[in-house]
């Protein structure tokens, strides 16, 4: 079955105080939608990220790598979490990543994976 990442994207100064009643509803409606996905076994894996000042980015130049502190984009928007899900086909996936935006009242981007390439045979 196809995978899709189903990424949550908001306002770099997102800043969740997880004891207010907004981000309890939110992890209550995830967490509602994240046991509907198990159910249907379109579920692989979830999570939230760290602030994206927390990110650490590497590049290469000629076989140089450098390392920076922060984000590689820069963008007022950062992703904040994710889902992996495994879809039917697309409008099964377009269909969850409508409940996902609901569920976490953010911006909600679906991107399906590039075709799996079979490992090199050794």
């Amino acid at each position: 079955m196809p995978q899709y990442l189903m990424s949550v994207w908001h306002d770099d100064e997102y800043v969740v105080d997880f004891e207010s009643p907004d981000a309890q509803r939110m992890f209550a409606q995830v967490g509602a939608l994240n046991k509907e996905m198990m159910a249907a076994g379109v579920w692989v894996f979830a999570n939230g990220l760290m602030p994206a000042s927390s990110a650490t980015t590497f590049t290469s130049e000629g076989g140089k790598v450098s390392m920076i502190d922060g984000p590689y984009a820069e963008s007022k928007e950062q992703m904040g979490g994710f889902w992996v899900i495994e879809a039917a086909d697309l409008d099964a996936a377009l269909g969850w990543a409508r409940k996902a935006t609901v569920a976490c009242e953010d911006a909600v981007e679906l991107r399906p994976f590039q075709a799996e390439v079979p490992a090199p045979k050794q």
